[in-house]
């Protein structure tokens, strides 16, 4: 049994998330997915809970077909400890994949095996960019999941962003 581990925020979980996941999955049996920054929400970087975010995932690797964990895990300000933190947080896992150097360096430092996958259209396809799109009445259900547009519409996603993003 091999399990992989995946970190983002997930703000929001869009095709970028699912292209990696999707290339992850074949070459493993479970997936443990950390839902980083867990402790932030309503902020325009940070606008969804975790709870949500776990949704958005949940939805979505519903069509990948591989059993995977959801686990959100709260900032840690000491990236000496961070590892550890991950792994009292989580299932055990085998590999870690990310492009991320920190969590690269970090996972590398504990010994892990660490490999990374080319990003998939990552000038478009970036939170930051999709919140903008939510704010500005601007497309941006092309760059998430069908399921993941369904569960922003639910929560009110974009109304949110819009809110928060106003100043007073």
């Amino acid at each position: 049994m091999t399990r992989a581990f995946y970190i983002g925020r997930f703000q929001p979980y869009h095709n970028g998330h699912h292209s990696v996941i999707s290339r992850i999955a074949p070459q493993v049996d479970e997936i443990v997915i950390g839902v980083g920054s867990a402790q932030l929400s309503h902020e325009v970087e940070n606008p969804f809970t975790a709870g949500e975010r776990v949704m958005m995932i949940a939805a979505a690797l519903e069509e990948i077909g591989i059993p995977f964990y959801a686990i959100p895990i709260e900032d840690l300000r000491r990236n000496a400890l961070w590892v550890s933190h991950v792994y009292s947080m989580t299932p055990y896992f085998d590999v870690v994949y990310s492009n991320n150097p920190l969590v690269i360096r970090l996972f590398s430092e504990g010994g892990m095996k660490v490999q990374t996958l080319p990003m998939y259209m990552r000038d478009t396809l970036s939170g930051t960019e999709i919140r903008r799109r939510m704010a500005a009445d601007e497309d941006w259900r092309s760059l998430v999941p069908e399921s993941v547009a369904d569960v922003i519409d639910q929560i009110h996603g974009v109304d949110r962003i819009k809110q928060i993003s106003c100043s007073d």
